[in-house]
């Protein structure tokens, strides 16, 4: 069944107009994202919980990504999305407040994948979730994850930056999630506006 997506403006504002997931990506039509990096502290580091994308992705097959991140569906937010992500990639269930709020980016992205065109225009809230939970513990939804894998924050930056291992994550984001860390952001409430 397609998923259908709100149309956004270039503030992540609804237009009021909705549009399939195809299609969005087909003509590179701009639409909502929340993305959920979970961290932990392990042997006096910070260590960031990164999956793999399953083979069949249609999009970044077999790279490592965000913890848990997905399209929000027309007529829901941020915080309710990103839960609902998280419960179905990773089966965990978190309270809102416990998410924070690193901040917004919006995602240019032109690629092909399996012979296709993908014009992505995202724009995206990103969160951080502190939950020391192993790997294999995780309920992983096979159609979506591959695996996951801890890795120390500042290594993932590391290879990142010179593209040491199979990848689709993006240099700013990490910035964002170090720049709240070390701001020392607090979980976001349910009084927050999102």
């Amino acid at each position: 069944m397609e998923e259908y997506l709100d149309i956004v403006d270039e503030n992540g504002n609804p237009t009021g107009e909705i549009i399939d997931r195809t299609t969005a990506h087909q003509k590179g039509i701009r639409h909502r994202t929340a993305h959920v990096w979970l961290l932990r502290h392990k042997n006096g580091r910070i260590q960031i919980l990164l999956q793999k994308r399953c083979a069949a992705k249609s999009s970044y097959p077999g790279c490592y990504d965000i913890s848990s991140a997905g399209h929000i569906p027309a007529g829901i937010d941020y915080i309710p999305s990103a839960l609902r992500e998280l419960q179905e990639e990773l089966g965990i269930t978190v309270q809102p407040e416990e998410l924070i709020c690193c901040g917004n980016r919006t995602i240019t992205a032109d690629e092909v994948f399996f012979g296709r065109a993908f014009h992505d225009r995202q724009y995206s809230r990103i969160f951080i979730l502190w939950k020391d939970i192993e790997e294999d513990a995780f309920q992983l939804q096979k159609e979506e994850v591959d695996s996951v894998l801890w890795m120390d924050l500042e290594a993932c930056i590391d290879g990142v930056r010179q593209n040491t291992f199979p990848h689709c994550i993006v240099m700013e984001e990490l910035m964002l999630i170090r720049n709240a860390i070390e701001r020392g952001e607090k979980p976001c409430s349910s009084t927050t506006p999102v």
